[in-house]
């Protein structure tokens, strides 16, 4: 039996999947197929490039801020507008550029350069802002497609986890190959269809509960939300080809909350602690 798993997005509540792979590993589970939309794609890449979970969860807390942090500028900056020729240019808080570097640098620790270097398929969910179409970065071109979607078997590791990653105002768009990717979240969160298509038996989706809006959220907050609003509508479908939800509560962490990082971390691996019994049940069925 082939087992498939699918992380969602959700800034940096996405650590949490290093724990639920942690907490899998520590029960016996490995999957053979993975794929992970935007912080989901962080950790597919990782993992599928030989990463342990813990490892990941490292290094996730050593870059974490430093990525979020690099290129960073004040949104008005990043909006030009010409009232003669009617263009108008939007770039984000950070251009994603150390994003990309990292994720490169660590796969190239692995002997690793395009996403055809890697062994365990793997798919990465994008959406290019000009046309709305959907693709699929994967080393793995699957015989039966979605007809909806595009496939890229031919990139950098790091330019497809930043493409998925590319949160809307908070990244620039990533421009790759004629299209401007931004998070693969818009149009499909948990990419649980695509791991089905890449030949899993049976397949986990991990998700996110949506954080409740307060007084104290900030305009990131606000965006997640609507990410996770349409992410959960969107991602429906997807999701009906899973075999098992792990629906990951995160007390209300925030999409840059760094300083709970550990947090997330314990977060995902008590949550397949709790749902253990039920997963193995989904398993040997």
């Amino acid at each position: 039996m082939k087992l498939g798993i699918a992380l969602s997005g959700g800034g940096i509540r996405g650590i949490a999947h290093a724990g639920v792979l942690q907490a899998l590993e520590e029960n016996g589970i490995k999957p053979d197929i993975i794929g992970g939309t935007s912080c989901g794609s962080i950790v597919a890449a990782m993992y599928a490039m030989g990463y342990s979970p813990y490892h990941i969860f490292i290094l996730c807390k050593r870059y974490g801020k430093i990525i979020s942090r690099a290129n960073a500028k004040p949104i008005l900056s990043g909006i030009h507008t010409s009232i003669f020729n009617k263009k108008i240019s939007l770039a984000g808080l950070n251009n994603g550029e150390k994003m990309e570097e990292v994720c490169d640098k660590l796969a190239a620790r692995r002997g690793i350069r395009n996403i055809n270097d890697i062994k365990m398929p793997i798919v990465i969910p994008t959406v290019d802002m000009v046309s709305g179409n959907e693709y699929v970065f994967t080393n793995n071109l699957p015989d039966i497609r979605n007809e909806d979607k595009e496939y890229i078997n031919n990139v950098n590791i790091g330019r497809a986890v930043r493409a998925s990653s590319s949160f809307p105002a908070y990244f620039s768009p990533c421009k790759h190959g004629g299209c401007a990717f931004m998070d693969g979240g818009v149009l499909n969160n948990v990419p649980a269809d695509e791991v089905r298509i890449q030949g899993a038996d049976k397949v986990i989706a991990v998700k996110f509960h949506s954080d409740r809006i307060t007084e104290d959220s900030n305009l990131m907050d606000v965006a997640m939300k609507c990410i996770d609003i349409m992410g959960s509508k969107i991602s429906e479908k997807s999701l009906n080809m899973s075999d098992y939800v792990l629906d990951v509560y995160t007390d209300k962490v925030g999409l840059l909350d760094y300083q709970k990082v550990d947090k997330c971390f314990e977060y995902g691996y008590n949550a397949v602690v709790e749902n253990i019994d039920k997963i193995k049940k989904i398993l040997e069925s």
